[in-house]
Parts: structure tokens; sequence; C-alpha cells
């Protein structure tokens, strides 16, 4: 296991961190890839108290930038081969559709979809020759429901389930596997410093203020159930070893039986349910 490679992106906090942990502990060598490396201490730190730190090369990596992209090329050139790729790297943009300017839903895209892509591009050559390779895209249960003022995270979701559905049909032939977690509500700065709530939507002179507040209420409400983060990077870490993996794995409170409601009710009452829920805040 100690020549296997795995490149995780997003690794400075939440998932990608506590997944990179888990995949050196594995024997993986990991390529932890992060926007901003000034925040690599803590990934580090950790790395060195479980005496993996030899197994983690931090790599500054925006999956934005086409620059970027391909100086993480030559790295891989460097090892000659990837085994993971766990697409993780994303934030998640609020605000209510009409006072959401169009840049915005483009930034939230470029790096929830274009991002992934183009990382998934660059590693793919080096799968496809090897004849095996897991890529593992990090979804979320929003990628299946909607919810009101997260349309830019809610749509980008939405937008890589379609894509890994096709992604997995067209490697399996070359025994590729492509797997998406659909996690819920876990306790990761994704909801709180993490999300980008459109300055219009925050003004109190909104005419959607008082919805805002009442999503708001809802999710600080919510926080006390959320999960542990380390589910996410231990199923990861699993399917990373693993001979083959099934295509969607749902991991969270409620979310299987969410999804399984919406896909069952008729849309009037699964959207009472959705708006009664949030009258109560």
């Amino acid at each position: 296991m100690l020549n296997k490679i795995a490149i995780v992106t997003g690794s400075s906090s939440g998932f990608g961190l506590l997944t990179s942990l888990e995949l050196g502990k594995r024997g993986f060598q990991v390529i932890a890839t992060m926007r901003n490396t000034e925040k690599k201490a803590e990934l580090i730190e950790r790395s060195e108290l479980v005496g993996i730190a030899d197994r983690i090369e931090i790599f500054e990596l925006d999956v934005t930038s086409e620059t970027s992209i391909q100086r993480l090329k030559i790295c891989i050139e460097r090892y000659g081969r990837v085994d993971v790729l766990v697409n993780n790297a994303g934030y998640a943009g609020a605000g209510f559709v009409e006072e959401i300017p169009i840049d915005e839903y483009r930034q939230q895209f470029e790096t929830n979809v274009f991002g992934v892509i183009a990382v998934t591009q660059t590693v793919l050559p080096y799968m496809r020759k090897q004849k095996n390779g897991k890529i593992i895209t990090i979804s979320s249960v929003s990628g299946k429901i909607g919810f009101p003022g997260l349309s830019p995270y809610v749509s980008s979701k939405f937008a890589i389930e379609g894509w890994s559905e096709c992604l997995r049909l067209e490697l399996k032939p070359f025994g590729i596997d492509v797997s998406l977690i659909e996690p819920g509500s876990y306790k990761t700065n994704i909801w709180t410093n993490g999300k980008h709530i459109t300055e219009k939507s925050l003004h109190k002179n909104s005419p959607y203020h008082e919805y805002l507040v009442k999503m708001e209420n809802y999710l600080n409400h919510s926080e006390s159930s959320y999960g542990n983060p380390k589910e996410i990077a231990d199923k990861v870490a699993k399917l990373s070893t693993s001979r083959a993996m099934q295509f969607r794995h749902r991991i969270g409170r409620g979310v299987t039986l969410g999804i399984s409601l919406k896909s069952m009710l008729p849309w009037r009452v699964w959207e009472r349910m959705i708006l009664t829920r949030l009258d109560k805040y």
C-alpha cells in the first residue's frame, strides 16, 4: 500500500483534512491539496501526532485556475500514477435567486463543478493507463433535495450528480470506479464561515430578509444534530481500499429517509412539509 497515491482536494479543513489523515494512516501517499497553503498547520500538526507526516505532501491547488491545474500535472508526473482521487474542494453559496448576481452563480460552478471536472480530467489518463483507479466525489443531500436560499450550492451539487452518473458509465469499461458520497449536515465550516451569502440578501430592506432569518434560525437550531465529519473520512478511506465501490453512498441523520420521501410524495405534499418546517422559525 505504501506506493499507492491519493489526491485529496480541499484538505485544509473539514472532510478533506480528516480524509487525508485517514488515507495516510492506511498507507497511502497523500497529495493533500488546498487553495491557501497558509492553512496547512492543522493538517501538518495532526499528521505528525499520528506519525504519518512523511505520507502527506501539502500541495497548493486552486481548482479554478488552469495554471494551478497544470502544476498538479507536474506533481503527478513525479509519482507516475494516481490510485485514488477524492474531489472534496467546494463552498456553499447562499441567498435568494432574485438577488444573486449571475457572476456569483458562475463562481459557485467554477469551484464546485468545473473545478471537479478539471481535476478529474487531469488524473484520468493515468488511471486509464493503469486500468484501475477510484474517483470519489463528495456531493451532498443537497444534490438530491432543494432548499430555499441555497440555490447556488444546491444547483452545483445537482450538476455534479448528473455528471458523475455519466462518468461512472464511461469509465467502468476501463476498470475505474466512480462513487458519490451524499452527506447530510455535518460539523464542518461549510455551514459557518464557509457559507457565502450574497450581499443583497443580508440587507434588512431585502424583501427576502424575513425568509433568510427563518432559514438561518432553522440551520442554527439543527446544528446540535449535525454529524461527526470523521464518519465521512472513514467512509472514503474504506472505499479507497475496497475492491469495488457502489455508486451512491448516503450518510447522515435522515438523509436516506428524506430522499426517499421526496421521491415518493406528491410535490405539493413535499413542498408543504418544507415550508411548514421553516415557518416554525
